[in-house]
């Protein structure tokens, strides 16, 4: 596995050569950030799944970051901030949104209904302030599940991804090792 990873993976000339990177550099090229194993793979898919769904154009800066906050592997984790982008962000936030109005609605907030937006009536000061009063209220009750689905979605596929990563890398592993005993006892045909 490690070899596939290290085919899409830029290597160190690459970011030393970079003038942008030049302060960054002792940073940017500790070993552990471009270390290939288990550990450091399972976390970069982990903390790119998490940051992925961060709003806006931070999800790569927030991902280097925790990389080398965490001593991750860096490539793997910018490129699986990836998963979300214009095709896919509109299903998980949906799925975040109905994950927050879930868990909102075990705590008894709301009853689970929408509200439509309020309309606006009259043009008088005193209902317009009703108005954004109750614009205030609308916004609150769409924008308060999703607040809380998108760390809660966010959380739940970066444990997923590390889980998966992680057993997957060790179940070959054991294969590898097994096959080559397997060849070291004499046998013509590698066990599958």
């Amino acid at each position: 596995m490690r070899n596939w990873f290290r085919r899409y993976m830029p290597d160190h000339a690459a970011v030393s050569d970079n003038r942008w990177l030049a302060p960054f550099r002792t940073t940017l090229l500790h070993p552990r950030l471009w270390h290939l194993n288990r550990h450091s793979a399972a976390g970069g898919v982990a903390v790119g799944l998490f940051c992925g769904l961060i709003p806006g154009p931070f999800q790569m800066l927030f991902a280097a970051l925790c990389a080398v906050f965490f001593r991750i592997n860096l490539p793997l984790a910018l490129i699986t901030t990836l998963y979300t982008n214009p095709l896919t962000i509109v299903p998980l936030y949906v799925v975040a949104f109905g994950l927050g109005r879930i868990v909102l609605g075990i705590f008894g907030y709301g009853n689970g209904e929408f509200i439509h937006p309020p309309e606006y009536g009259d043009v008088g000061a005193a209902s317009l302030l009703e108005w954004i009063g109750a614009l205030g209220d609308w916004v609150w009750q769409l924008g308060a599940p999703l607040a809380l689905g998108l760390p809660l979605l966010a959380g739940f596929l970066a444990i997923d991804g590390y889980l998966i990563v992680y057993v997957a890398w060790r179940i070959y592993l054991v294969r590898a090792w097994r096959r080559r005993a397997h060849l070291r006892r004499g046998g013509q045909t590698p066990v599958a």
